[in-house]
């Protein structure tokens, strides 16, 4: 029977192991946005590895700036662990190394270990903790269940704070001293726990935004006045994002962020109005439609992702149609087909 190591795992050397995955993170953080693929699935839920691999293909084919199979996005809790080892392994193979790969993992910090050990195997890069089930934890054990995990792993991590885990400044600040936890994840729309978290962590703690549909939380304040580039995340020290659009029309995610970056206002404003927030209008219909929709859009557009697994259900007719509608704006939009 196999059993949990919790002993240190040390960090190989700083050239090919954690500093270097740091290191390309960040070069991927600046240069485009963060990709969460969808898990393809045949209609019978049956995982479909053909399927995935040709989405995989895609999702890199649209220059994301890392790649984070089995996430939420991925319906990491629906998976078995030789599906999951599937799905890594696959996203490894499709990436060649041009981007790194960071596995999701999660559940309590024993399953945790048994999932990062899937991903070791698979060649992934690094892990996104999830969201532990259920449990409310105080912020001493949130951040033991990251020192258990970290310790048995050699992969680096990276902190989810969304649902119930949510870390203060003062965690962030110990999670950033654990061997092994290289960033943080921030899945709530507050940017001052935000800023606390960031001017509580050493300058080279990773942070990306990864709230629902983040497109929404970007436009700078000034941005009408003509500052470039500028955002609300960013202004705390949050530049980054992982964006659910890329799942599905990575040519409106990657306007997005060629006009942010550009100072162009205009495309900001109108991809903003006639667009994302819709989006998350739509998406706030009904609970698990941040998945749900993302995979709808996806199938529009041809990928072969398949249905989502309960509990999750896939969205009603009618908003399938508003979903259609929105997509079309979308892509005539940023003059793409769909």
């Amino acid at each position: 029977m196999e059993t949990t190591s919790v002993g240190p795992v040390p960090d190989p050397d700083p050239d090919t192991g954690r500093a270097a995955v740091v290191r390309r993170l960040r070069e991927g953080m600046a240069a485009s946005v963060l990709s969460l693929p969808l898990t393809s699935f045949h209609e019978d839920g049956s995982f479909d590895a053909h399927g995935y691999r040709a989405y995989v293909a895609e999702r890199l084919a649209a220059g994301p700036g890392a790649l984070f199979p089995a996430c939420g996005t991925g319906e990491f809790f629906s998976l078995d662990e030789d599906e999951y080892r599937q799905a890594v392994a696959i996203a490894v193979e499709e990436t060649t190394g041009s981007v790194p790969v960071v596995a999701g993992t999660g559940y309590g910090w024993a399953q945790a270990l048994r999932f990062a050990r899937i991903a070791e195997d698979a060649g992934a890069d690094a892990l996104l903790v999830m969201p532990h089930h259920l449990t409310a934890a105080p912020q001493d054990g949130l951040v033991a269940q990251m020192e258990r995990i970290a310790a048995g792993t050699r992969l680096p991590l990276v902190a989810y704070r969304r649902g119930q885990v949510a870390y203060t400044a003062e965690s962030v600040r110990r999670l950033a001293r654990v061997p092994g936890v290289i960033g943080l994840k921030g899945g709530h729309s507050d940017l001052d726990r935000l800023q606390r978290a960031v001017l509580a962590a050493p300058d080279d703690f990773l942070f990306f935004n990864g709230a629902a549909t983040a497109e929404v939380q970007a436009r700078s304040p000034h941005a009408r006045t003509g500052s470039r580039g500028g955002t609300p995340i960013a202004a705390v020290g949050v530049p980054a994002y992982s964006s659910a659009v890329h799942a599905f029309a990575p040519e409106i995610a990657n306007a997005f962020l060629a006009a942010l970056r550009g100072g162009d206002t205009g495309t900001v404003d109108k991809l903003l109005r006639d667009f994302d927030v819709p989006l998350v209008e739509l998406r706030d219909r009904v609970p698990g439609y941040a998945v749900s929709l993302v995979k709808a859009a996806a199938r529009l557009r041809g990928c072969p992702v398949g249905p989502v697994r309960a509990p999750l259900t896939d969205p009603s007719p009618a908003d399938l149609a508003a979903l259609k509608t929105l997509l079309t704006t979308g892509l005539d939009l940023v003059g793409a087909a769909l």
